[in-house]
This record gives structure tokens, C-alpha cells and sequence, in this order.
């Protein structure tokens, strides 16, 4: 899990693969993470087929990011601000926002809502659990 480029090993600010987050908690396909600094890239790529990212801050979930069949970023569901009034909001593209439409992010579709509800489900299980 790692920066632009990072599946190659190397990010393009030259950090190995993986050493920007940790895994806090894996299930199935989906892999919550947390940033090592401040200054950690944006999860760009993945050496994981299928696989789905979920950042965490503190309790809080931030982001979900999908990969497409080169194992780069294709979408990422920002979960903890708005854009535009939309909450949460969808952006397209392995760029933050490339391949959004003329307005910006979007809302989130049926299958993306379904995916929101299961990391919800599993990330406030797994806090709970540890309470």
C-alpha cells in the first residue's frame, strides 16, 4: 500500500512500498489502514488484486479507495466532509478528481452505498469489540 508508483516499490518521493500506513484491521478483500505520518502519500496503487482500502483516522473513517485492473487508483469515497453539499461524495479518477463529471464528485451509487454500510458494519464492530 503506497504512494504514486509505489507498486513498482518505490513512490515517486522515493518511500518503499508500504511503509506509509498500517494495517489496523483486514477483512475479505478490504484492508483498514492508517497513515504513518502526517506527510503519508495518498494510497495511489496496490499490489493486491481486488483489493479496497479503507483509511482511518483515529476512530473516524475517512476514505474508501477502489484499484482497477492495473492496480491503480480508479475511484476513492470521501467519508468525513462534503463536497458540494454531498456527503459522502465519490471522486473518479487515479488523480483525486480526473474523470468526475462537469460538477465535481459525485453521490454515491446503490453498489457504493452498500460498500459504505459494510465497512461502517465492520469498523464499529471491531471498535466496539475493543471497548
Amino acid at each position: 500500500m503506497g504512494g504514486r508508483g509505489a507498486s513498482s516499490g518505490l513512490s515517486e518521493n522515493k518511500n518503499p512500498y508500504g511503509s506509509q500506513y498500517h494495517t489496523i484491521l483486514e477483512h475479505e478483500n478490504v484492508k483498514f489502514v492508517k497513515a504513518n505520518s502526517r506527510n503519508s502519500e495518498s494510497l495511489f496503487e496496490t499490489m493486491t488484486e481486488g483489493r479496497v482500502y479503507v483509511t482511518v483516522g483515529g476512530n473516524d473513517l475517512l476514505k474508501i479507495t477502489y484499484y482497477d485492473e492495473q492496480n491503480k487508483r480508479k475511484k476513492q469515497i470521501d467519508l468525513n466532509h462534503p463536497h458540494k453539499g454531498i456527503k459522502p461524495h465519490v471522486h473518479h479518477g487515479y488523480n483525486h478528481n480526473e474523470n468526475d463529471n462537469s460538477k465535481g464528485a459525485t453521490g454515491l451509487l446503490p453498489k457504493e452505498k452498500k460498500m459504505v454500510e459494510k465497512v461502517e458494519r465492520i469498523w464499529y464492530n471491531h471498535i466496539n469489540k475493543k471497548q
